[in-house]
Formats: C-alpha cells, sequence, structure tokens
C-alpha cells in the first residue's frame, strides 16, 4: 500500500432527530446494539457490520431534510430476509421491494422508517447497470414508494 494511501475505518452518518430518546429506541432495535454514548440531545451507535459511525443529533425541524434515505447493501435475498426477520422480531415494521427495478439495478429489499421518518434498506442488487427505460424517471428512482410491488409487514 502505498505511503500517502489513508485506510478509512468507517463511515460516519449524523442525522438531525425530532427526539433523541424516540430515535435510541429505534436504532437500538434496528442494529440490534446498544448506543456506546448517549447524552441528553445526542446519540453515538458504533455500528461494526457495517462500520457506520452513526449519530442523532436532537433539533428543532418542521420538514424532512434533503436526505433520501439510508442503507445497508448485503450479499443475498437470505440475508435480506434474515434482516427483515431480526428487524420485525424487535417489533419493528417493515415493507418488501422485491424483484423491483431501482437505480438502474433488479433489487430485492426490505424497509424501516425512524420516529422522525426517515427510511433505511437493507437491500440486495441481483442485476446491476440495467438499461434506461422509456420513462428515466421511474427506472433511476432509488427512495422508498417508488419501486413497487411493496409489501408491508406489521410485526406488532
Amino acid at each position: 500500500m502505498p505511503a500517502d494511501t489513508v485506510v478509512a475505518l468507517k463511515a460516519h452518518l449524523a442525522i438531525h432527530v425530532k427526539s433523541v430518546t424516540q430515535s435510541i429506541e429505534f436504532y437500538r432495535k434496528m442494529f440490534g446494539i446498544e448506543p456506546s454514548k448517549a447524552r441528553t440531545s445526542y446519540a453515538k451507535f458504533d455500528v461494526q457490520n457495517p462500520p457506520l459511525n452513526f449519530t442523532l443529533n436532537e433539533a428543532v425541524f418542521h420538514d424532512a431534510g434533503a436526505l433520501s434515505h439510508m442503507g445497508i447493501q448485503v450479499a443475498s435475498t437470505a440475508d435480506v430476509l434474515a434482516v427483515r426477520q431480526r428487524w420485525a422480531d424487535a417489533g419493528l415494521i417493515t415493507r418488501d421491494e422485491m424483484q423491483t427495478d431501482c437505480c438502474y439495478a433488479r433489487q430485492d429489499k426490505t424497509w424501516v422508517h425512524d420516529p422522525d421518518g426517515n427510511e433505511w434498506e437493507v437491500f440486495v442488487v441481483l442485476e446491476d447497470n440495467l438499461p434506461e427505460k422509456e420513462t428515466p424517471k421511474a427506472a433511476a428512482c432509488c427512495g422508498p414508494d417508488c419501486c413497487p410491488p411493496a409489501v408491508t409487514h406489521s410485526h406488532v
């Protein structure tokens, strides 16, 4: 490895939330771990798989920000289903999109959303680099509710 190569330890993602307390409860279930740090208006999850420094910052806001969604890419549909089951066992509501064309790729995925409406997907790419369709907006769509069919699973 060249001497000037930087080795990244993990990605960092910080999001604004309306309630750190509510969000800790959601992300504890989603990641399956406890926060490594929790304060009055701040929390940090040190996720090992995938490597992620994920922080919650309490802030006042009225609408969703410019963030589209967040996701975790896995190796197989079996992995998607295993994560979906873990989320369901934790009481989260999941929404499936299987064999869907999204972001110019065929994917299997499932979604959850946090208390502030931030959407998370876990997905596998089954076939990549699909050609553009006659309606490029639909083919490029990469957010929740854009890639039907979707099946919602309530786990309460």
